[in-house]
């Protein structure tokens, strides 16, 4: 396909995250002629997700990564009298320190197939190291068995955006009893019905096994495709930019979206629920009648609080958890509030940072269920692939695995004129939006960025045990020492189709201070305890077994301005990877900034026109002829608990 590419573009997108997938849908819905390429085999750069033995092979990757030299004709040869050339990197630098541990049972007496995989190139690595708990292995292949069969890109895990045109909230808590029809509905197309039906009867199959909470770990690698692990761990606040563009542009049809059921709060050592919606707070067992009273006077205020300044302007200058103390409440209550409904710092955030982020929870409470978050079903990958599905409707032509040389500057006008490919083939174009992993060291020279510390870890039950195993959670761990941050963790039940059936899939974020194991370990001992063999004669284990864990270090390049970057043509926009934050906000600001940038006067992502306005040169009108005509139609089979994201007044209750 690449040596057919035509040879002029209005616009040329190099990267498919977040903010360069908007900007390309915006363009293109626009009536733009865009090319968006990635030199990766998946789509979403660091925001894709990946089933578990993709997840593998993208480590693999990282650990083999080295700079590929001689890949193309020598493109410097195209570069004329008149033009100079930004070479572009070609070893992606963003992620670091890439630590990997397997806690669960290890003892593969062969090999052991992911289901549903392909039957290509299967060359297991086999474990040299047996012991239960992995020591210190920077990377997979010293102590786990990698399957090279899947690093495609997520979209074949997505089968929803294929069949359903209406995006859904799911009740969480609904779908517990559900999952069968929601994993008939929804498994991957590649696997069959009989694996399909696979996933429930997975650990009742190996009954011979002693203790039926054991999980191995080739059961993790058999139902690898279950899994759908984000690199970057965000959620959707209901009345976020994010959400209002989705249902704008009604990208919404390609994906579901569910509930967050619990906020929760690390106190003392113990995971409390929080009560944040106001049946949560007088139905909360935990607080007193005083303490409810206070806290939804207060949380009354904060709704409100830029109508009343006279009650804050005082406390202006000191930070949020000083003005707390200054209110009528409680410690407990002063607790809630700071880290787990503003979620801002102990040290750093303003009394209006507070009041403003408690008045954007409260005001995203309701709107889709009882908590301000959504998630996307399979994962954050899921987003960046929704709005590329919409650029390549109006038009966008789309290449993963084409990498892009250098661009083309002509020295006269100081402008970019053209790309140089991976074949040689240049082609032109007016606008150049690349992200930012592709810039070499020589542009990012005078570049300062911050590190981002995740963990992904796989345990064997929710942190917080409640009636219902279908709990989505959010939990944030305060800072103990000055100069580390919070901890960010979400705790992801198998209905939100991003683990298999008996585990939890949790993320922990937070800025980097050293490197992620060093900062996220210590909250990983508090919260999860090893999974050994020794735990397993022991059926009431206080905390979650930990079953495999994965630490690394993502750049965070948001807020950088571009007058940091050397020598770059004004006709080159930059798009920056995952920031450190909850939502997505920042993603769709800068894609707006940009594409109104490139297009001045064109509304941003209006929703596609109704087929059957679409009038063609003829004087009939012929919907079947139109591009929205490969838009699905809406899929009758929806389940009951689902409501459409399109009529969000209408809260699930």
């Amino acid at each position: 396909m690449a040596d057919n590419l035509p040879s002029e573009f209005d616009v040329i997108v190099i990267g498919t995250g977040l903010p360069e997938s908007i900007i390309a849908a915006a363009c293109s819905r626009s009536g733009q002629r865009v090319l968006h390429v990635d030199s990766r085999s998946y789509y979403g750069g660091n925001w894709a997700s990946f089933s578990f033995s993709g997840l593998l092979s993208w480590l693999k990757e990282y650990q083999e990564n080295s700079d590929i030299v001689n890949e193309s004709p020598a493109w410097q040869e195209q570069i004329l009298e008149n033009e100079e050339a930004i070479a572009l990197s070609r070893k992606d630098k963003t992620i670091q320190h890439v630590e990997v541990f397997c806690y669960a049972s290890q003892d593969l007496h062969e090999d052991v197939e992911e289901a549903g995989a392909l039957q290509k190139n299967h060359a297991a690595v086999t474990s040299a190291n047996s012991t239960e708990a992995a020591d210190s292995a920077c990377l997979p292949t010293e102590d786990e068995s990698l399957s090279t069969a899947s690093c495609e890109r997520p979209a074949e895990q997505t089968p929803s955006s294929d069949a359903e045109s209406a995006l859904e909230v799911n009740d969480a808590e609904a779908t517990g009893e559900k999952e069968n029809h929601c994993d008939d509905k929804t498994c991957v197309p590649s696997t069959s019905e009989e694996e399909t039906g696979e996933n429930v009867p997975t650990v009742e199959d190996t009954a011979e096994q002693p203790k039926k909470n054991r999980i191995t770990y080739a059961q993790i690698i058999k139902e690898g495709r279950r899994f759908n692990i984000d690199l970057v761990s965000k959620l959707l606040y209901s009345r976020g930019l994010l959400i209002d563009l989705l249902i704008k542009s009604n990208v919404s049809r390609y994906a579901e979206f569910k509930n967050i059921t619990r906020i929760l709060a690390f106190r003392e050592g113990r995971v409390e629920q929080v009560p944040c919606s106001r049946a949560d707070v007088f139905n909360s067992k935990q607080l007193t009648m005083v303490e409810k009273r206070m806290l939804m006077k207060f949380l009354t205020f904060c709704m409100e609080y830029e109508e009343h300044p006279d009650e804050y302007k005082a406390y202006e200058e000191i930070t949020f958890s000083e003005y707390l103390k200054t209110q009528k409440l409680t410690p407990n209550l002063q607790y809630f509030v700071l880290h787990s409904i503003a979620m801002t710092s102990e040290t750093a955030s303003s009394t209006i940072d507070g009041l403003k982020a408690t008045k954007n929870f409260l005001h995203c409470l309701g709107r889709y269920g009882n908590t301000p978050f959504l998630f996307p079903l399979y994962g954050q990958g899921e987003l960046p692939q929704c709005f590329c599905r919409m650029c390549a409707v109006f038009g966008g032509i789309y290449c993963l695995r084409h990498s892009v040389q250098c661009l083309v500057v002509d020295k006269e006008s100081r402008k970019c004129k053209a790309i140089i490919d991976q074949f040689g083939q240049r082609i032109i174009s007016k606008h150049f939006l690349v992200e930012d992993s592709y810039f070499s060291e020589n542009t990012c020279s005078h570049v300062r960025y911050r590190q981002i510390s995740r963990a992904v870890l796989i345990t064997d039950r929710s942190v917080l045990k409640t009636d219902s195993d279908q709990q989505i959670s959010i939990l944030t761990v305060p800072a103990e020492e000055p100069g580390t941050f919070a901890v960010r963790v979400i705790e992801l039940c198998s209905s939100t189709m991003t683990c298999m059936k008996g585990t939890y899939l949790v993320h922990l974020t937070c800025t980097s201070s050293k490197t992620a194991r060093e900062d996220l370990e210590p909250v990983v001992q508090k919260l999860f305890t090893p999974y050994t063999e020794t735990e397993i004669e022991n059926e009431e284990v206080e905390k979650p077994r930990l079953l495999w864990a994965l630490y690394f270090n993502m750049r965070d390049s948001s807020d950088i301005s571009r007058s940091s970057y050397n020598d770059l043509p004004s006709n080159v926009y930059v798009c920056s990877g995952p920031d450190c934050s909850l939502g997505s906000d920042n993603a769709v600001k800068q894609a707006e900034t940009l594409f109104h940038q490139i297009c001045p006067n064109e509304d941003f992502c209006p929703p596609p026109p109704n087929p059957e306005d679409i009038i063609l040169d003829g004087d009939s009108v012929q919907p079947e002829a139109s591009e929205s005509s490969a838009i699905p139609e809406a899929n009758s089979e929806t389940p009951r608990e689902s409501a459409n994201l399109g009529n969000p007044e209408e809260p699930s209750e």
